[in-house]
């Protein structure tokens, strides 16, 4: 399916409906089949020993394939995550920005499914593999 919603469009729909948590998160790249965002780490996205907390890898990889799916069938606010299962396998470097890598694998007229990769920025080793499912309301 083609891109319908580009980068711009999908911040300013970030900005609009998440207004609480859309400047930490920024849309890296489009491509026809993939979208990668970005997590500007803070402090408050930190858990003790100084790592990124996997409530916040959650939220990263969920608003990457929430966007990722809305790049494809415009903007549906209310398109919600059924079923989410998270991996994490190593720590994230500290004092680096995560980069969360999108892939449709179904994007039907109810369900779409996808994995997310999340990465720290300059690191080819994931630290987290999320597989979730989206449900899309009836147009």
């Amino acid at each position: 399916m083609a891109v319908v919603m580009g980068r711009d469009a999908l911040e300013a729909f970030l900005a609009q409906e998440f207004p609480q948590v859309a400047a930490d998160f920024a849309v890296e790249e489009l491509r026809e089949d993939a979208l990668v965002m970005r997590l500007k780490v803070a402090e408050r996205h930190l858990r003790p020993g100084g790592t990124v907390s996997g409530p916040t890898m959650f939220a990263l990889a969920d608003v990457a394939i929430y966007l990722a799916i809305l790049s494809r069938i415009g903007p549906v606010a209310l398109a919600v995550t059924t079923n989410c299962s998270i991996d994490f396998m190593r720590k994230p470097e500290a004092g680096r920005d995560l980069l969360a890598e999108v892939r449709l694998l179904k994007l039907g007229r109810v369900l779409a499914v996808g994995d997310v990769l999340i990465r720290s920025e300059g690191s080819p080793d994931p630290v987290a593999r999320a597989g979730l499912t989206y449900a899309i309301p009836p147009r």
